[in-house]
């Protein structure tokens, strides 16, 4: 019986020792210690035989079980650290692939080179919370209270005088409240309009505004600013217009016109047969704009400047429809690798 025994234990932890994954493992616990196992069938032996060999033997026997189950456990650690893979597993002789890389989405590639350019020239980005107070958001900027864009209509309005920010000019207000001139910062963030989403327009979409205020600011400064941004980011042949317009916040205030990069300025399609294209709105800082923050307007001028970032990335990019921004399709969005 102890032949038997030995020979068994030999025959088990040679057939563990070569077992190549958790399965045959399991298949070899219930071949030697399953209820109809090869251990179990000697432990049923024991019945016939002789009395005094009975203690002994079914020591032995249980000895056994332990000493294969730990054998069967520090395999199984064993595959675990070190899985072993099959032959027909893989071709480790083919030349490798590189996983698919991410990429910046086209607004924050557009956001991102806009910065650049103003950082360039000084410029500092700042931030700010996109749910704010009426005083930021309107009555800061001189923004009055019959004014069309103080309509519910036109600004998501939650509760007790806050609201979803539709701009990015009330950061210039925080900014001003804490800080002295002279100072130039660029700010870029998400704003929102309850307007109904078409290929021009939706609820939620990106701006980015710019102010310069210290000693002496002039329009020329204004104009200088835009133009070395303009040139800089649709090239140094594109043309630059200021046009005459209104705005709360600045006065004089101005848009700007680009000529197209698409036609040169002959006209086409994209600009309307135009030659020209909006791209931002600007101004010098209003006086009363000024007073909200606690900034004397005698002593200190400023110029601010607008732009959208889904209108100018659909224009650097020639794309016709504002929604595919957000529909996150990687076949679009892949073309922007």
């Amino acid at each position: 019986m102890l032949d038997k025994i030995n020979a068994l234990e030999a025959e088990a932890k040679g057939e563990i020792k070569a077992a190549g994954d958790s399965k045959a493992l399991d298949d070899l616990r219930t071949k030697y210690l399953g209820r109809k196992g090869l251990v179990t069938e000697l432990l049923g032996t024991i019945a016939s035989l002789p009395p005094e060999d009975k203690p002994r033997l079914g020591k032995e026997l249980n000895a056994l079980k332990t000493r294969l189950d730990e054998t069967l456990r520090s395999r199984q650690t064993e595959l675990s650290r070190s899985p072993v893979i099959p032959k027909d597993f893989a071709d480790l002789t083919l030349p490798g692939f590189s996983p698919p890389s991410g990429s910046k989405h086209p607004l924050t590639k557009t956001i991102d080179d806009i910065c650049s350019i103003f950082l360039g020239m000084g410029f500092k980005v700042v931030e700010g919370p996109e749910i704010e107070t009426e005083f930021y958001n309107f009555e800061a900027l001189n923004i009055a209270l019959d004014h069309p864009s103080r309509d519910a209509f036109d600004t998501f309005y939650i509760k007790n005088q806050y609201l979803l920010r539709s701009h990015t000019s009330p950061v210039q207000v925080r900014f001003m409240e804490t800080e002295k001139p002279p100072f130039k910062i660029i700010v870029p963030g998400r704003v929102y309009r309850p307007d109904a989403v078409d290929a021009s327009h939706s609820f939620m979409f990106h701006q980015v505004e710019g102010l310069v205020v210290g000693d002496g600011v002039t329009f020329a400064d204004l104009k200088g600013a835009l133009s070395v941004f303009l040139r800089g980011y649709f090239g140094a042949d594109v043309k630059v217009r200021f046009r005459p317009h209104y705005f709360p916040f600045t006065e004089p205030s101005a848009e700007v016109d680009v000529s197209c990069f698409i036609c040169g300025g002959k006209g086409c399609s994209v600009c309307g047969r135009k030659g020209w294209l909006e791209i931002l709105g600007c101004g010098m800082v209003h006086p009363n704009v000024f007073k909200a923050v606690k900034y004397n307007p005698e002593k200190v001028t400023g110029f601010a400047f607008g732009m959208g970032v889904e209108r100018i990335a659909m224009l650097k990019y020639g794309i016709n429809d504002m929604r595919l921004f957000f529909e996150n399709d990687m076949r679009f969005l892949e073309q922007f690798r």
